[in-house]
């Protein structure tokens, strides 16, 4: 089982891209799952929604405290809690970041700010990277294609809409740099 541990802020979408890529695996052809979890439930609180991908029923609803992949929408979370906090060893990190956040694992890095902001994907004058990061999600996972991603996104969205976020996530997909960790 795959489990997916997903750190933004709220407002950034966390929920709406735990939901989409548990849509995505579905179209594979998995089962999958996704809930959050709210604590202070306002715009700007610390939120972290879940998602799991399985080849068979699954039947777990607690939070995930070892996750197989960690995704963090807003990089400000490394200086104020630990998002990385019970992340397998092996595990992944999937983060919205301009410069490699020099982190203790297999990191994926994508400037999904500047994404949104040259693609005009901005709600309030937040940046909606949730999506975007999707795309470095993906490009991280063997098992959810970037097609499906996309028909994930074209039932959730109205087709200007659709369109923009495919086209972010693409970009994403594409620009997204990997570093692995300095091994002593």
């Amino acid at each position: 089982m795959l489990e997916i541990r997903f750190h933004g802020r709220g407002g950034q979408g966390v929920v709406t891209a735990a939901n989409l890529l548990a849509i995505a695996a579905d179209i594979e052809g998995f089962w999958s799952s996704a809930f959050p979890f709210y604590g202070a439930e306002r715009r700007g609180a610390e939120i972290e929604a879940y998602c799991r991908i399985d080849s068979q029923p699954i039947r777990i609803t607690s939070p995930i405290e070892q996750p197989d992949y960690v995704v963090i929408l807003d990089p400000t979370l490394l200086k104020i809690s630990n998002p990385l906090k019970g992340l397998k060893e092996e595990g992944y990190v999937i983060i919205n970041s301009s410069s490699n956040p020099n982190l203790n694992h297999t990191t994926f890095y994508v400037n999904a700010t500047q994404i949104a902001k040259d693609l005009g994907l901005v709600k309030s004058g937040w940046p909606l990277v949730n999506i975007i990061l999707l795309g470095s999600l993906i490009k991280a996972l063997e098992h959810i294609s970037l097609s499906s991603l996309e028909k994930a996104i074209e039932e959730e969205f109205d087709e200007k809409l659709a369109e923009l976020n495919k086209k972010a996530v693409r970009i994403a997909y594409e620009n997204t740099k990997v570093v692995s960790p300095i091994v002593a």
